[in-house]
């Protein structure tokens, strides 16, 4: 197993909202990686600044040595100036094409090997929208990115990880996505990333229902009939441990978890909501089914605590320190 420290990208996010500051928060500590903010080292220096921080903001150009341990006090910036003026709370749509532009380039960079994975802060999707620019959020846009067919979304929380079979949908337009390729694809894709990425051997997956009830018996929908059991006998008969559907009321009862390895939920608000009320501030966004290793935060932009002083870089922490493990575990 290689000893050497991994490099990872860190994109800043909404420079409007807490992505700088909390990006700022992982200079308080000592990491066993490199880490390389990719942000504004203007917007970094001046937010600092603004909450009393004292953190020397250190160019990095991408000079082909060693990984090195990043240190307290201390970050390192691949700068990237800003389109437009910015200030806390109050985005400006003018720099949206920035935002994307620290992903792709921190992509490109994970492609090129010269990270070993990439952690996103929050951007605003009603601003890059404004912009003009169709944006539905980080999962699908890293997917086109990288040419990946299949993202699937893991949000992770301690011990208990959710995964998502539809993302970003409305409500009414996820019945009509639940099909058994889309259920099979997500289920191969969810069950190679927990072996490869987290290190599960043979990995314990339940599926919930779309309905209540599970359908009921077909009672209160045929979804679980017709598309949901039928693809997860075909997983079955390729070895992966993996069952249901169950009703998504009990399926997080303590008990009925305590053999499970994940959950696949079947839209956006059916899963995620109980893994927030679980772990909010602490739990990782995992994109599973891309070339690369990418985590992120749990928690939107927060516009009205920008420049307060009062986020909390818990959960940037918890996806820098699980990126760096699954980073490690590929090395391997």
């Amino acid at each position: 197993m290689s000893t050497a420290l991994p490099r990872i990208a860190i994109t800043c996010g909404e420079p409007a909202g807490i992505g700088p500051e909390l990006t700022l928060a992982l200079a308080s500590q000592a990491w066993p990686a490199e880490l390389i903010v990719f942000a504004d080292a203007k917007l970094l220096a001046a937010r600092a600044r603004t909450l009393g921080q004292k953190i020397e903001i250190v160019p990095w150009t991408g000079n082909g040595s060693a990984a090195l341990a990043a240190r307290p006090g201390r970050l390192l910036v691949a700068d990237l100036p800003l389109r437009a003026p910015s200030a806390p709370g109050h985005p400006d749509p003018r720099n949206s094409p920035w935002v994307l532009e620290l992903l792709k380039r921190a992509t490109a960079g994970c492609r090129l090997r010269q990270f070993a994975a990439m952690v996103t802060a929050p951007v605003h999707k009603a601003v890059i929208n404004d912009a003009g620019i169709p944006f539905t959020g980080h999962t699908e846009f890293l997917a086109e990115l990288t040419s990946a067919a299949r993202p699937v979304m893991l949000l992770v929380a301690g011990e208990l990880r959710v995964a998502l079979a539809t993302t970003h949908l409305p409500l009414h337009a996820v019945p009509a996505a639940i099909n058994r390729v889309l259920l099979e694809t997500t289920g191969r894709i969810l069950d190679s990333g927990l072996r490869k990425l987290f290190g599960i051997r043979r990995p314990r997956i339940v599926v919930l229902g779309l309905n209540p009830h599970a359908g009921e018996s077909g009672h209160l929908g045929s979804e679980e009939i017709t598309e949901i059991s039928p693809a997860l006998a075909t997983l079955q008969q390729e070895g992966i441990a993996i069952s249901g559907p169950v009703p998504a009321d009990t399926a997080f009862v303590d008990r009925n978890l305590a053999n499970v390895d994940a959950v696949l939920a079947m839209y956006h608000d059916q899963g995620l909501p109980v893994l927030k009320h679980h772990g909010f501030g602490r739990a990782v966004n995992v994109t599973l089914g891309l070339p690369i290793i990418r985590t992120s935060v749990d928690h939107g932009t927060a516009l009205d605590l920008a420049g307060t002083g009062r986020a909390d870089a818990g959960s940037l922490r918890e996806a820098v320190k699980l990126a760096i493990e699954m980073a490690a575990r590929q090395r391997s």
